[in-house]
């Protein structure tokens, strides 16, 4: 199964924000190319909040191009075999922490955002640290800092906050 296929069936069992997702899996049928960076109309993202629920504390990375706190996550590569491997690689590979694992029951959320290089159709997951997590700067990050859940609002915009609220629901 291609990685377009397993985004197309990950979207269509996620049972949530119905019209946004719609938007998801239309653009996906016009842009066979859609999942990946090269398609300039938008594409799909991968990303994942990384929670320490023991402690009540989310780590962020302060986005170099950018300059924002935000998840971690990016762009689909070709070694994805699935949206959720993508979402895992993007939160270890930022964040440097091991033995991250996604927390079950699928995407969070979706959130469409306009950026420098195009749409990005961004599924959300949350990511599990394990006990003793310690992170490491990536060369992607300015910062990575871990923050009380509510201190998210005052250092991130709405689309973290959402996200940050909807991973405590499910928790």
């Amino acid at each position: 199964m291609s990685l377009h296929d397993d985004a197309v069936l990950v979207l269509k069992g996620y049972e949530d924000q119905e019209l946004l997702r719609q938007v998801y899996l239309d653009h996906l049928a016009a842009h066979p190319d859609g999942m990946w960076k090269a398609c300039a109309d938008g594409h799909i993202t991968a990303s994942a909040l990384v929670v320490d629920p023991e402690r009540g504390r989310v780590l962020l990375t302060l986005h170099k191009k950018l300059r924002m706190w935000l998840q971690m996550g990016g762009h689909c590569e070709p070694g994805d075999t699935t949206l959720t491997a993508a979402a895992l690689r993007e939160a270890t590979e930022e964040s440097g922490v091991e033995g991250l694992r996604l927390l079950p029951g699928g995407p969070v959320r979706l959130d469409r955002h306009l950026t420098p290089c195009a749409w990005h159709l961004d599924v959300q997951y949350a990511a599990l640290a394990p006990a003793g997590a310690v992170e490491q700067i990536s060369d992607e990050s300015l910062d990575l800092r871990w923050f009380a859940y509510d201190e998210v609002a005052d250092v991130a915009d709405d689309s973290v906050v959402r996200l940050l609220e909807a991973t405590r629901a499910r928790l």
